[in-house]
């Protein structure tokens, strides 16, 4: 779950995304408005829960998850409001939301309001349910999508466009439409995080299954890279170890020390090699150690901001 910026006197806004394939993403409006005097955590408790529905015309529409509202009443199954949050997803169908190819991952654009939803893949999609927002059947690489709000984040309304198509040379394409340099090709979206000065930073989980073989080997392990908001480019910043996801990070406010996690090293491992010693990784140790999951910490030789 991600927030927008709270601002005094409105409603606060948090995005979450299902990360499944077919699945939606969400939107949570609090009844009562943000006062930095007085507020706490009772804001979560009263609101409204949307769903989006992404239009093949660039326009978008927060469809409200309760009761009475979209054909959400006690004669299509939906009594009340329990019943609504407990088949949340069965909600969501019923009033038409747009299915998305596994949404995992938000982040807010400081400057612009702009959200951005990592989809991370759906081999599963077949040319007859592709739409506008999930363009590619057998979606192996992923995209990223990003809207923005009619005005306030609680608004109803919104316009989006595809960021960018992941993949390889061939396949994957940039805000522009143009095919991604051998820099910049990724697969499978997961973390999302925009730093102060707007760099959007993308954190892949290709799945050990199939990392480094097949149409993903020209991809190896999974990695981290840095996108321009406005022009789409996009760099590779770092590239993990063997078996492991990038996930997570931030910056000090300063922006000069940064903070990456390196999850599951070496779990592209067999049952039968561990027992045997016979690790495919031995990150961060080195020699015959165990691999771990660890947190990385990166500066500049220069001591500037990173990614400037």
């Amino acid at each position: 779950m991600i927030f927008a910026p709270a601002v005094e006197g409105q409603p606060v806004v948090a995005y979450s995304g299902d990360d499944a394939r077919f699945e939606y993403i969400y939107k949570f409006v609090s009844a009562r408005p943000y006062q930095a005097a007085s507020s706490d955590g009772s804001l979560l408790d009263e609101g409204t829960l949307y769903v989006a529905r992404f239009n093949d015309d660039g326009s978008g529409e927060w469809l409200a998850l309760a009761p009475g509202q979209n054909g959400l009443t006690p004669e299509n199954g939906f009594t009340d409001l329990a019943d609504i949050l407990v088949n949340t997803r069965s909600a969501a169908d019923h009033v038409g939301a747009t299915k998305m190819d596994r949404p995992e991952w938000g982040a807010v654009d400081p400057a612009t309001g702009q959200v951005y939803f990592t989809l991370t893949n759906n081999t599963r999609r077949s040319e007859a349910q592709l739409d506008a927002a999930n363009p590619r059947a057998e979606n192996h690489f992923g995209h990223i999508i990003r809207w923005q709000e009619d005005g306030t984040h609680a608004a109803e309304h919104f316009t989006w466009d595809i960021f960018v198509l992941a993949g390889d040379q061939d396949s994957g394409r940039d805000l522009a439409g143009e095919p991604l340099g051998q820099e910049a090709i990724f697969a499978s979206p997961d973390g999302l995080w925009i730093d102060p000065d707007r760099r959007v930073w993308i954190q892949t989980d290709i799945s050990e299954s199939v990392m480094n073989t097949g149409i993903h080997e020209v991809f190896g392990n999974n990695q981290m890279l840095v996108a321009n908001p406005e022009s789409g480019e996009i760099r590779r910043f770092l590239t993990g170890p063997i078996g492991q996801e990038i996930t997570g990070v931030v910056t000090t406010p300063d922006q000069r020390t940064m903070f990456v996690n390196v999850q599951h090293p070496g779990a592209t491992t067999s049952a039968e090699a561990f027992a045997a010693g016979e690790l495919v990784s031995h990150w961060p140790d080195g020699g015959s150690a165990i691999p771990r999951s660890a947190t990385l910490v990166i500066t500049r030789e220069d001591g500037g901001i990173i990614g400037a």
